[in-house]
């Protein structure tokens, strides 16, 4: 979902134009950014936690070389999501786990196993 889609669909629940909803939801976010910025901690209740976190300077390493690099300290900023949000997730996930058990028919319940996933004709393979 884009910012695109956020502002449509509010335009269409509180019937507004597009460019003013636009203008209100650019402004809510410039409002959150300016509040961590200056608070440090956003707390949206029934939706998360939104702060900034320090990060301490350390050695890394490249992957494509193995060579050791240092990467400066900075800030992060963090999330953590509210009771709600979490519950909302895990019953999706919950979900989604019933529907791919359903999908997933035993092949003893059948006789049969199961046909093979469909295969895309348009995926060639790698010249090396």
């Amino acid at each position: 979902m884009t910012k695109k889609d956020i502002v449509r669909t509010i335009a269409e629940q509180i019937d507004l134009p597009q460019l003013r909803t636009k203008d209100l939801v650019q402004r809510t976010f410039d409002a959150l950014i300016d509040a961590l910025v200056k608070e440090g901690r956003i707390e949206l209740r029934n939706f998360g936690v939104f702060q900034i976190k320090r990060r301490e300077a350390r050695m890394a390493r490249n992957p494509r070389t193995g060579e050791k690099v240092p990467v400066q300290a900075k800030s992060v900023v963090t999330f953590k999501p509210g009771k709600e949000m979490e519950a909302r997730v895990r019953e999706l996930d919950r979900q989604m786990n019933d529907r791919a058990k359903a999908d997933a028919t035993p092949v003893a319940e059948t006789g049969q196993p199961a046909p093979p996933a469909p295969s895309d004709s348009s995926v060639r393979p790698r010249d090396s």
